[in-house]
């Protein structure tokens, strides 16, 4: 029989070697296990850990700055500038982010927004097994949180250290965000094309509207530009953006149960558009504050927004009939005078005008044409005791200038003789004017008083303008020219336009001293707004007409090249310029007809729901009855009864000699001195029954020599007529010249001029009175 011993017995050493192999086997298994434990929570601590490793972008932490707005006096938005990064962005909160466009969004770009820690672990192994399988990239993984990290970093190459420093950082963001802020801040941050941030910004770019009003089909629209904005651009791709809308739509309906009938609906939803204004309503002014002001959120201006958009309909209007006389560009300023605020301000007409559009007509400098005449006779009253019923010669009367002689005419070629100064500046004379400039000390003191009231671009010396100065030689700008008016309407206070609301209110040392006395700018005034006084020369129904008390000057350069309307109110003024910018003339275009009509509706718009009221007279304004042909008074009792009486203002300190029996002869005419004379003969004398030419020349005439000119050096130059050797000699002597020179042949008033230096010799034979003037003759 046989039998078999245990293996342990038969070989007890062997037994015990395999007992010990198993023991350290199962101690090996047992550390492994334990390793692979501590492996594992060591990778699972370095997965959890490492996003701490990489920073988030500083950009994310910082507020996203909005971009600039300009606003209006009332708060309402005039223009949006865009940021140094020429982007335009309005933050929004997720409070605002209507659910429509979360969703659509979400299903667009990650639909496991709100289950996944910044990493989208389905969509990644999808994206790698497709990127296996096809060997290139067929869908992306990237979750709204690496969008995020990703648009707020610095531009970087891509490629997989990229991609797994963005992960990282997502993660890292997962940690340190609520989900809500992280969808909030993607949200802000999101490019949706054409230079618009964020969503809010995005609605109102292309719907002109708020989120609030999206519907579920431009909802679906917004949500489809952030993956590709110029592929997807409705504004050059319509087609594109509406075939990512309906595809997002469709999304909605597969993925979060929309109602198939509200999804068919929102495909067949046509794509509207906002309708884009050519451009803001002053795009002048928004250029301008850009500038100067850009770094501003918020730029409060004091522009009625109101206002200003009718005044652009008046001015695009006008234009439009105008068009025909080449007049294409309009400038427009309207001013609050007891402030000084802008209201308006309109710089060309069309800002998107290839023919200069862009230039600001209210601030570049032109031609004065007649507008700078109120202010000559503002000096008149102040300097020299005259007054708006003061007597002026209107007659051919020529002037030495720098260039040469110069002899002005009045626009219509004609002269007027003896007329008042109400008269003169009323109907725009030129000649009685210059005469007037030069009684009361010639250009330098008037562009003083010029600069006092603001005209800043009065840069050449006083005698480079001459007495052309008050008859528009000088170039000056809209807004200055303006608010010059305003200084009348202020009864001579001067105060600095303004632009802006909110600066710091102007104390004591800021204000300026008055230009005037408040008695004399009120007698301008009251010239201005006179309609009757200006008819002669405007008509009875011209657009300086309005139903209320408003004073009016209008102004044309030669050539008609620039003209103005200003006028105001007591409370408003308003200036206006037409002309071209490139300086080509109009066809027959005044300031009357021109800029008239645009000053006309102004004002009534200015004035539909406020009352018009005028200016209050100051102590010191007397009101008389003069002799419209002497200016002398009328006693009280009398005035009623004289044919030629009529109602004036004067200074009470300043009042004009009463009328005498010795201003008139025995048919009651009324008699004018001898500086008439040539005028009283001419074909404009059209007054023979109401003047008569006395004898006598005026108590306080001077004899002057205007030809030849003491500066001038004269030239004989053989390939001029006669050489050039005969020389007119003028004075302002109207009879009992004599000429005479110890070392030139004179004939009555005609020089022989020879080479060497000469003095020429004027005789008054009716006062004695002698003057001289030395000249040098010489060769060509």
């Amino acid at each position: 029989m046989m039998f078999f011993l245990p293996w342990s017995r038969a070989f007890p050493r062997c037994a015990a070697h395999w007992d010990r192999i198993r023991r350290v086997e199962r101690r090996g298994r047992r550390s492994l296990l334990r390793h692979s434990y501590l492996l594992g929570a060591v990778g699972i601590m370095t997965w959890a850990l490492t996003p701490y490793a990489f920073n988030l972008p500083p950009s994310l932490e910082a507020l996203l700055p909005p971009s600039p707005q300009m606003l209006d006096r009332h708060g309402v938005v005039l223009d949006e500038f865009p940021r140094a990064d020429f982007f335009r962005h309005h933050p929004v909160s997720l409070e605002e982010v209507p659910r429509s466009l979360l969703e659509a969004t979400l299903v667009a770009e990650d639909k496991r927004f709100f289950r996944h820690d910044g990493m989208d672990y389905l969509a990644t192994g999808r994206a790698a097994r497709d990127l296996v399988l096809e060997r290139r990239v067929i869908s992306g993984a990237s979750t709204i949180t690496q969008q995020l990290i990703k648009i707020s970093s610095l531009p970087a190459r891509r490629n997989v250290f990229t991609k797994l420093r963005e992960t990282f950082t997502a993660r890292h963001l997962e940690y340190k965000w609520t989900k809500e802020e992280i969808i909030t801040a993607y949200f802000n941050r999101l490019d949706y094309g054409n230079h618009r941030q964020g969503c809010r910004e995005a609605a109102h770019f292309y719907l002109g509207k708020p989120l609030a009003d999206l519907s579920l089909a431009e909802s679906a629209l917004l949500a489809g530009l952030p993956q590709s904005p110029s592929l997807h651009n409705p504004l050059r791709n319509p087609a594109s953006a509406l075939k990512r809308r309906n595809w997002i739509l469709g999304r909605l309906e597969s993925e979060l149960d929309y109602d198939a009938e509200q999804i068919a609906a929102a495909k067949a939803e046509p794509l509207l558009l906002r309708s884009f204004p050519p451009h803001p309503s002053a795009p002048h002014l928004a250029s301008q504050l850009r500038r100067s002001e850009g770094n501003r959120p918020t730029i409060n201006t004091t522009i009625d927004g109101s206002l200003q958009r009718e005044v652009n309909e008046i001015v695009r209007h006008e234009l439009a009939r105008l068009k025909k006389s080449n007049a294409q560009h309009a400038a427009v300023v309207v001013l609050d005078n007891a402030s000084g605020e802008v209201l308006a301000l309109v710089g060309s007409g069309d800002f998107a005008d290839p023919r200069g559009g862009q230039i600001n007509g209210a601030l570049t400098p032109r031609s004065a044409g007649s507008t700078l005449k109120p202010f000559t006779y503002l000096l008149a009253f102040e300097r020299a005791g005259l007054s708006p019923g003061s007597i002026i010669a209107d007659i051919p009367t020529p002037y030495r200038t720098e260039e040469g002689l110069d002899l002005p005419t009045n626009y219509d070629h004609k002269h007027y003789g003896p007329v008042t100064i109400r008269y003169a500046l009323a109907n725009s004379l030129n000649v009685s004017t210059m005469r007037t400039l030069n009684k009361v000390g010639g250009p330098a003191p008037l562009k003083q008083l010029l600069l006092q009231a603001g005209l800043t671009s009065l840069n050449k010396p006083a005698a480079e303008y001459g007495l052309g100065l008050t008859i528009g030689n000088a170039e000056v700008s809209l807004l200055e020219l303006t608010n010059a008016f305003a200084t009348l309407a202020r009864l001579g206070q001067f105060r600095p336009t303004i632009q802006l609301r909110g600066g710091p209110s102007p104390s004591r040392n800021d204000l300026h001293p008055p230009i005037s006395s408040a008695a004399t700018a009120y007698l301008i005034a009251d010239i201005l707004s006179d309609d009757a006084a200006r008819t002669p020369a405007f008509g009875h129904r011209s657009a300086l007409q309005l139903p209320f008390r408003a004073a009016v000057k209008t102004g044309t350069s030669s050539d008609f090249r620039d003209n103005w309307c200003l006028g105001f109110t007591r409370d408003l003024t308003v200036g206006v310029w037409v002309g071209n910018f490139d300086n080509t003339p109009m066809r027959g275009v005044s300031g009357v007809s021109g800029a008239g009509p645009i000053f006309h509706r102004t004002m009534l718009a200015l004035h539909k729901n406020r009352e018009a009221k005028w200016l209050p007279r100051p102590a010191g304004v007397t009101e008389i009855t003069i002799d419209t042909r002497t200016g002398h008074c009328f006693p009280t009792s009398l005035a009623d009864r004289q044919p030629f009486a009529a109602r004036e203002l004067c200074l009470s300190q300043r009042m004009p000699d009463p009328v005498r029996e010795t201003d008139y002869d025995h048919e009651r005419r009324a008699l004018i001195d001898q500086r008439f004379r040539e005028w009283f003969a001419s074909a404009d004398n059209n007054r023979r029954d109401d003047l008569a030419l006395a004898g006598d020349r005026p108590l306080d005439f001077t004899p002057q020599i205007i030809s030849p000119m003491s500066t001038a050096t004269y030239l004989l130059d053989p390939e001029l007529p006669s050489g050039g050797q005969f020389l007119k000699l003028l004075s302002n002597l109207p009879v009992g010249a004599r000429w005479t020179s110890s070392t030139l042949r004179i004939n009555g008033d005609t020089a022989q001029l020879t080479p060497g230096r000469h003095e020429i010799t004027l005789t008054d034979l009716e006062s004695g009175t002698v003057i001289s003037q030395r000249i040098t003759v010489e060769n060509l």
